[in-house]
């Protein structure tokens, strides 16, 4: 198996990038654009289990559009073969940090290259011990 082609892994790079952009823009449709329209989508939030592009949908729309901005570190994008992707990252917003993981598919979908989050994970990480003076 071929792992991070470099044209493949461009792509999926690019994605990840467009998905991030709509994420903290709060662009729905796009976001509902790149999940895979399919019931067996899954993506399993902070609070939330969500199974099914529909369940998906409907947690985007009703989702609130403040604070959604964030920065991100160690992000690692990793190609298997020509159409599978895994991309995993930590984010930081004033007063939280978390990490996010997908899986990424490429299909027949139009637009952008197929690629389509299949499964998603994002969890939030403990807030450190204050230090000792």
């Amino acid at each position: 198996m071929d792992i991070n082609l470099p044209d493949v892994h461009a792509e999926v790079s690019a994605v990840f990038a467009l998905y991030e952009q709509a994420l903290t823009s709060n662009d729905v449709a796009l976001l509902d654009q790149l999940f895979w329209d399919s019931p067996h989508t899954v993506r399993y939030g902070v609070g939330e289990n969500l199974v099914g592009i529909e369940a998906i949908r409907a947690f985007r729309a009703s989702r609130s559009p403040v604070g959604l901005e964030r920065t991100l570190k160690n992000t690692v994008i990793t190609t298997f073969g020509r159409d599978l992707a895994t991309a995993m990252t930590e984010f930081a917003r004033p007063n939280v940090s978390g990490r996010q993981s997908q899986t990424w598919v490429r299909t027949d979908a139009p637009g952008h290259g197929g690629w389509r989050v299949v499964a998603a994970h994002v969890s939030l990480l403990p807030k450190p011990a204050p230090t000792q003076p």
